[in-house]
C-alpha cells in the first residue's frame, strides 16, 4: 500500500501533468509562441487559482532540468566560440543591469507599498528564487510576499518575451530542420552522464546544478565529437512541458486577496525590470552587433531555465543565453547579501513552505 502522504504527491503530480499538458496541446493547436512552456503556464496557473491542488516534485523537476540542459549544449559550435570574445561586453552590462533592477525596485517597493528594506530587496532580485526565499525565511521576512512577487515576474516573463521575439522577426530557423536527433544510446548515457554531474553540483550549492550539469555534458560532447546531433523531440518536448507547469504551479494555494495584495508589487517590478533589461540589451546589441532578440533572451530579468528552452525553441544562441543567466545567478549569489546587509532589521513574518528552484 503506498503511504497516505506518497499517495497526495503523486495525485498532485499526475494533476499538474494532466493540466500542463492540456495547456500545452491547447497552445500547440491555437498557435502560441514557445507553446509547450506558456501553454502550461497560463493553464495551470488557473487551475492553481482556482483551488487545484498541483505541484512538480524535485526529482522530475530536476530530470527536465537535465533534458533542457542537454538540449543547450547542442548549440555550441566553433564560431559561437569564437563569439565569445565579444560577449564581455554584454556581461559587463547585464551587471550593471541587475544592480540597478534591485536598488530602483528597492526603492519603489519601499516607497509606495511600505516594504521594509530587506523584503523590498528580496522582491526586487531578478532570479535565484530558492536562494531568495532561503534568506528570507532566515531572515524573517515575509516569504509569502517575496514568492508571489518573484512568481509573478516569472510567469510575466514567460509569457512576454516569445512575443517580442516574433515581433522583432529576428529569429534564425535556417538549418534547424536539417539536424538530426541523437542516438537513443548516445541521449541515454549523456542523460545518465548529466544526473551524475548534476548530484556533484548539487551537493557544492552550484545554482541551477542539473540545468548546468546538462549543459556542461552536452556542451563536452559535441565539441569532442563524441556526441552529434541534438535532443530529439519526444525527449524535449515533456521536459519544456514539465518546465511550463513548474512555472503554475507557484500559484497553487495562493488566496486570491493574497494575491491581489502582491499583484501590483509584482507588476510593478516586473515593468520596471523588463525596461531596464530591454534598454541594456539594445545597447548591448548596438555596441557588439549581435542579434537583439538574443540579447533580449540573455539579458531578461530571470529564468535561467525558462530563457534557455526559450533559446531553443525560438532558434537563438541558447550557450550565450544560458552563459548570460547563469553569471545573473552567481552575481546574485553575492550583490544580494551585501544590499541586504545594508538595510536596517524588519519584523520576523512567518515562513512559507518553498519549492526549490533558480528561476
Amino acid at each position: 500500500m503506498i503511504p497516505k502522504t506518497k499517495l497526495t504527491v503523486l495525485m498532485r503530480f499526475a494533476a499538474a501533468l494532466a493540466v500542463g499538458g492540456a495547456g500545452a496541446g491547447l497552445a500547440y493547436l491555437s498557435g502560441l509562441p514557445a507553446p509547450f512552456i506558456t501553454g502550461p503556464a497560463i493553464l495551470v496557473t488557473l487551475a492553481g487559482l482556482g483551488g487545484a491542488a498541483m505541484a512538480i516534485p524535485v526529482a522530475a523537476r530536476d530530470l527536465a532540468f537535465v533534458f533542457i540542459g542537454l538540449t543547450m549544449g547542442t548549440g555550441v559550435t566553433p564560431e559561437v566560440l569564437e563569439a565569445a570574445g565579444r560577449w564581455p561586453v554584454s556581461l559587463v552590462l547585464l551587471s550593471l543591469s541587475v544592480t540597478a533592477i534591485i536598488l530602483v525596485c528597492r526603492f519603489l517597493l519601499m516607497r509606495h507599498f511600505g516594504q521594509d528594506g530587506r523584503t523590498a530587496v528580496l522582491s526586487s532580485a531578478p532570479g535565484h528564487l530558492s536562494y531568495l526565499l532561503g534568506m528570507a525565511d532566515a531572515g524573517g521576512q515575509n516569504v509569502r510576499m517575496i514568492a508571489v512577487v518573484q512568481s509573478i515576474r516569472i510567469l510575466i516573463l514567460t509569457l512576454s518575451v516569445p512575443p517580442l521575439v516574433i515581433l522583432l522577426d529576428r529569429a534564425d530557423t535556417a538549418g534547424v530542420a536539417a539536424r538530426v536527433p541523437m542516438t537513443v544510446l548516445a541521449l541515454g548515457v549523456s542523460a545518465g552522464l548529466a544526473v551524475l554531474t548534476g548530484l556533484a553540483f548539487k551537493a557544492v550549492r552550484l545554482p541551477a546544478a542539473f540545468l548546468i550539469a546538462g549543459m556542461a555534458v552536452s556542451t563536452a560532447t559535441h565539441l569532442t565529437g563524441l556526441v552529434a546531433g541534438h535532443v530529439p523531440q519526444w525527449a524535449a518536448i515533456p521536459a519544456y512541458v514539465m518546465l511550463g507547469t513548474l512555472i503554475g504551479t507557484r500559484f497553487s494555494g495562493v488566496a486570491l486577496a493574497e494575491l491581489r495584495q502582491a499583484f501590483s508589487a509584482g507588476l510593478l517590478v516586473t515593468g520596471v525590470a523588463i525596461v531596464i533589461a530591454v534598454a541594456a540589451a539594445a545597447l548591448a546589441s548596438r555596441l557588439t552587433g549581435l542579434p537583439l532578440d538574443m540579447m533580449l533572451i540573455a539579458l531578461a530579468p530571470g529564468g535561467v531555465e525558462t530563457m534557455s528552452a526559450m533559446a531553443q525553441l525560438m532558434h537563438v544562441d541558447a550557450t550565450f543565453v544560458a552563459a548570460h543567466h547563469v553569471v545573473r545567478l552567481f552575481l546574485l549569489t553575492f550583490l544580494v547579501p551585501f544590499i541586504v546587509m545594508r538595510q536596517g532589521d524588519s519584523g520576523a513574518k512567518p515562513p512559507l513552505d518553498r519549492q526549490d528552484t533558480a528561476l
